[in-house]
């Protein structure tokens, strides 16, 4: 219960005001498979298409006249006057000038920004990898709502999410890794049944397939507290026209369009 008052507070900070309360009873007339003794139920959660959500940005960047160049991974950047310079390791060896640079490369964000000459390397945050495991669940959802228990052990917990289809699907675990590798290892299955069946206790394991994998950059290790994201303007690392965007994991997709409002915001500051 304190958790659940933690959140409704922080979401009524951050301006969610159509949270509610939902007791036992109420549960089990909206979700009778789960198991809670309370909730808090967010009427205003819905789901995308995240492929399609992606491709509509990038249309919108190509509309803008932009470009999206895949396999041109960064060698260098100069700070210099008016701007940057960009050297990239790509077979051509593609060089560029920007006036501005924003620096959301997910996992390699850290390593991007310690390539910039001129960035303080003491504004390099450290980063770790988490690697999550997601199954799939065969048949019928049992829920009509997304699921997430209460938060614990660097992550968001063994939540339940449904796709378009109606499809549900359950992860992500925590796995710390030193390197990305998104092969799947159903070795620790049992546990992950377990996490599940605390708050579905009717599940048929037997239903659960392997589905795939994810690796979120974070900027904390283990058994530290949970860190939000790091937005990192010219107020905090004294570089005009550069913005970081470190340990940027879940919710980010959801967040991309306030996160972009606000690298805006900073970017036009002056100084």
């Amino acid at each position: 219960m304190p958790v659940l008052e933690g959140y409704l507070a922080q979401a009524q900070r951050n301006g969610v005001t159509d949270l509610r309360w939902v007791d036992a009873a109420e549960l089990a007339a909206l979700e009778p498979e789960l198991r809670a003794e309370c909730a808090l139920l967010s009427p205003s959660t819905g789901i995308i298409d995240s492929h399609e959500l992606m491709l509509s940005l990038q249309g919108d960047l190509e509309a803008a006249g932009g470009a999206v160049a895949l396999r041109s991974p960064v060698e260098t950047i100069h700070a210099e006057s008016g701007g940057f310079h960009v050297v990239c390791a790509d077979d051509d060896r593609t060089q560029l000038h920007c006036r501005w640079l924003v620096n959301s490369a997910g996992l390699q964000a850290v390593r991007v920004a310690g390539a910039i000459d001129g960035l303080p390397p003491a504004c390099l945050p450290r980063s770790h990898y988490a690697k999550g495991h997601y199954y799939a669940l065969g048949g019928r959802a049992p829920f009509r709502r997304l699921i997430y228990p209460v938060a614990s052990g660097g992550g968001l917990g063994v939540h339940v999410t449904l796709d378009l289809a109606g499809a549900a699907r359950f992860g992500p675990d925590v796995r710390w890794v030193d390197r990305v590798d998104y092969a799947f290892d159903d070795s620790q299955r049992d546990d992950f049944v377990a996490a599940i069946r605390r708050y579905y206790p009717g599940l048929d394991s037997r239903r659960l397939q392997p589905g795939y994998t994810g690796i979120r950059p974070k900027i904390v290790g283990p058994g530290e507290p949970a860190a939000d994201f790091m937005i990192q303007g010219p107020e905090q690392h004294g570089v005009a026209g550069l913005v970081n965007l470190f340990g940027i994991e879940s919710p980010g997709l959801t967040a991309s369009l306030a996160i972009a409002d606000e690298v805006a915001r900073r970017l036009a500051q002056p100084g």
